[in-house]
């Protein structure tokens, strides 16, 4: 099978330094000498996957540069099956006869490894063999000057809103990241996506009484990101915003979360119908398959084939072809997420989930996440709310995945008819997921600014623990 395009790139007008990073022939001849050498050594099926990071970032506080460092670095992996015994070995050394003894030490390992029904490599029916363009790789790589830049103008307007006492200091940064897979089975494919990214943190008050919130933004491309001085003042205004905080009495009030944590609720929808916690019956809705969950207005959408997505790419690793999927289907669970050996476990098909590091075997995950809009404004969605809370920010993660118990810190604002009043800080939001999950209001201001996206979304009853 053909790599897809990204493996090849050369955008034009690049350096030649850049024109290496963007380069991963040399990456897909390593892996496949990786494979090669894994059947010699009396491997019966392999898969190698190589591994590409480069990064560079700014950190900045009070206008100067604080920090700035850079790293790059290959790895490679290899996955070798004996039998239905698996072994997997990881170097960033290919030189010399290297190859042939990480083979060889890969295939003795598997040789004496507990025998395990269900490893295996990928159906070949299923392995990928379209690479769509998703645009994941932004040519123009910014210098360090560049990241500087952003950063010092970030913290500049962050430190421009009105009431912001100091700053919690500001950053840049810009990177790649990619992958080569090579199985015995055929498949060669591999993906490049570039990163970018500014934040900045403010702080209001002294002592005791200080606060602090943030904000940032992150693209593939750097032409996608919010400009720094957006970043910086929304810094600001949601520090000032959260001065002075209150206390709230123990209640049950209607909860609204902010965008920026609503995607929390997503994720645990997505953490309960993983494969693996499926497969050793450790999640909350493992029966729960083809019933509903939410209302019927409800979809959660896992898209890797979104482009200039965060998470996008066109294949997963174990080279299985990536589709757009409802997780939710108007309310209705549709779906585990599910590598090959989870799949084989529970007599199910894989579902192109598969995720791996170069020194671990597939583990099922999610790409790129979000929630559906509703019809609502978020103001339409608060405006009947008489008492309640509008969460801004989540602490801790006392979230039980077995049973559904969700309890965790927040802070934010409250709610007296149907406005944002006062900042509340120090409470404890308890419920149960399935009651989360049934009473989910979405507005209409969903946006794709992260891994996960979801709108403003409003929860019935939840339990504050106050004063």
């Amino acid at each position: 099978m053909n790599p897809s395009p990204s493996s090849t790139l050369s955008p034009q007008g690049s350096s030649k330094s850049n024109r290496d990073l963007f380069d991963q022939s040399a990456l897909s001849d390593l892996a496949q000498r990786l494979v090669e050498a894994a059947k010699r050594a009396g491997a019966d099926a392999a898969d190698a996957v190589a591994v590409r990071g480069i990064s560079q970032g700014v950190e900045v506080r009070d206008g100067r540069v604080e920090e700035s460092e850079r790293s790059e670095g290959d790895d490679v992996g290899l996955r070798v099956l004996v039998g239905q015994r698996q072994a997997v070995v990881s170097t960033n050394d290919a030189s010399g006869d290297a190859v042939t003894k990480l083979a060889e030490r890969a295939v003795a390992m598997a040789r004496v490894a507990p025998s395990d029904k269900y490893v295996g490599l990928a159906d070949p029916a299923l392995l990928a063999r379209d690479f769509p363009d998703l645009d994941l790789l932004d040519p123009d790589v910014p210098a360090t000057s560049e990241l500087e830049r952003r950063a010092l103008e970030a913290e500049a307007a962050a430190l421009a809103v009105k009431g912001v006492s100091k700053s919690g200091g500001a950053s840049a940064s810009a990177g790649m990241g990619g992958m080569v897979l090579v199985t015995s089975t055929g498949f060669h494919g591999s993906y490049l996506r570039s990163s970018q990214g500014i934040s900045a943190t403010a702080i209001v008050g002294e002592g005791t009484s200080m606060e602090r919130d943030y904000d940032f933004t992150s693209a593939p491309h750097g032409a996608d990101l919010l400009s720094p001085e957006v970043v910086g003042r929304s810094a600001g205004e949601r520090t000032v915003a959260r001065y002075n905080p209150r206390k709230v009495e123990t209640c049950k009030v209607p909860v609204v979360f902010d965008p920026r944590v609503a995607g929390s609720l997503v994720g645990h929808v997505v953490g309960a119908i993983n494969g693996a916690s499926i497969a050793r019956k450790t999640s909350f809705l493992k029966d729960k398959l083809g019933q509903q969950l939410f209302s019927k207005n409800i979809r959660i959408i896992d898209d890797p084939l979104r482009k200039r997505g965060l998470r996008s790419q066109t294949f997963d690793a174990e080279g299985v072809a990536v589709k757009k999927t409802a997780l939710i289907d108007e309310g209705v669970l549709t779906t585990w997420l599910l590598d090959c050996a989870t799949a084989r476990e529970l007599g199910l098909t894989t579902t192109g989930h598969a995720h791996r590091g170069v020194s671990s075997s597939p583990s099922p995950g999610p790409y790129n996440l979000h929630l559906e809009p509703g019809t609502p404004t978020p103001a339409e969605l608060i405006a009947d709310i008489k008492q309640g809370f509008y969460i801004t920010d989540l602490i801790g993660s006392g979230v039980n995945g077995v049973t559904g118990d969700y309890s965790r810190g927040a802070s934010g604002f409250w709610i007296e008819n149907g406005e944002l009043t006062y900042p509340v800080s120090e409470v404890t939001i308890a419920g149960h997921l399935f009651e989360i999950f049934k009473s989910m209001q979405p507005a209409n201001n969903l946006e794709f600014r992260y891994g996960i996206n979801a709108p403003t979304v409003r929860i019935e009853g939840l339990t504050l623990g106050g004063r």
